[in-house]
C-alpha cells in the first residue's frame, strides 16, 4: 500500500537506481503518472517529459475502454472489446481522443515536441496499469522512435499484464501485484483524479531545480 503518488514514485525511484548510469529519459503518462515520473527523474538526475496517450472509451461507459491511441498516431484496439462498438462510433471516438491528445500537448507540454528517443533508454511511468492499453501504445511509440531500451515502471499491475509487457519491453518494474487486482486505486491510501494545474505545477518545480 502506498500513502500517495509521491511515495509510490519515490519507491519506484529506489527500484530504478540501476538505470541511473544510463541517463535514461523518463516519460510520464499524464495525468496520473506525472508526480511519479517527477520523483523518479529527480532521484535519477535525468530528463523528464510527458508522453501523451489516451484510452479509447466506450460511448456509454467512459470509465472503460476498448483500446488506446498515442500522440504519434499509434493505435491499439482490443478487437474483442470493440466488437460491441460500430465502426462509425470507433472513428468518432478516435477523432475525439486525437483532439484531446493535441490539447494536452499544447496545455501540458507547452506545444513542445517529444525529446529525441532514438538510441536512449526510456522509462515509461504511470500510477498503475489496469487494462494496459495506454501503456501499450506508449511502448509502440518508443519502438517506432528506435529507443535503445524500454523500461516500464509502475507501482501496481496485474500478473497477466506483467507477463504481457515482459514480452514487449526490456524490463517491467512493478512494486505490487495484489490478488485479486481490480483497480489501480486499491493500493493507494490517498487517490484522486489529477488536474492539468497539478501537472503544470510539477513542471514549474522542475524548471526551478
Amino acid at each position: 500500500m502506498f500513502k500517495d503518488r509521491k511515495e509510490a514514485g519515490q519507491k519506484l525511484a529506489e527500484a530504478l537506481q540501476t538505470y541511473k548510469k544510463e541517463s535514461p529519459l523518463v516519460f510520464a503518462i499524464p495525468r496520473g503518472g506525472v508526480e511519479l515520473g517527477y520523483e523518479i527523474s529527480q532521484a535519477l538526475y535525468t530528463d523528464f517529459s510527458l508522453l501523451i496517450s489516451r484510452k479509447l472509451p466506450f460511448p456509454h461507459n467512459t470509465e472503460s475502454g476498448f483500446g488506446a491511441m498515442a500522440e504519434d498516431g499509434s493505435l491499439y484496439i482490443n478487437e474483442r472489446a470493440a466488437s460491441s462498438v460500430s465502426d462509425k462510433e470507433i472513428e468518432k471516438i478516435i477523432a475525439e481522443q486525437d483532439l484531446e491528445i493535441k490539447r494536452r500537448i499544447q496545455t501540458l507540454r507547452a506545444g513542445k515536441a517529444l525529446p529525441v528517443i532514438k538510441g536512449r533508454t526510456v522509462i515509461l511511468v504511470d500510477d498503475g496499469i489496469a487494462m494496459g492499453s495506454t501503456m501499450h501504445v506508449a511502448v509502440e511509440l518508443c519502438k517506432k522512435a528506435n529507443a535503445k531500451k524500454i523500461i516500464i515502471a509502475v507501482p501496481v499491475a496485474g500478473r497477466q499484464t506483467i507477463e504481457k509487457f515482459s514480452k514487449m519491453v526490456d524490463a517491467v518494474i512493478v512494486l505490487e501485484s495484489p490478488v485479486p487486482f481490480y483497480a489501480v486505486a486499491q493500493v493507494y491510501e490517498n487517490w484522486y483524479d489529477v488536474s492539468d494545474e497539478e501537472v503544470l505545477r510539477f513542471f514549474k518545480t522542475q524548471d526551478n531545480t
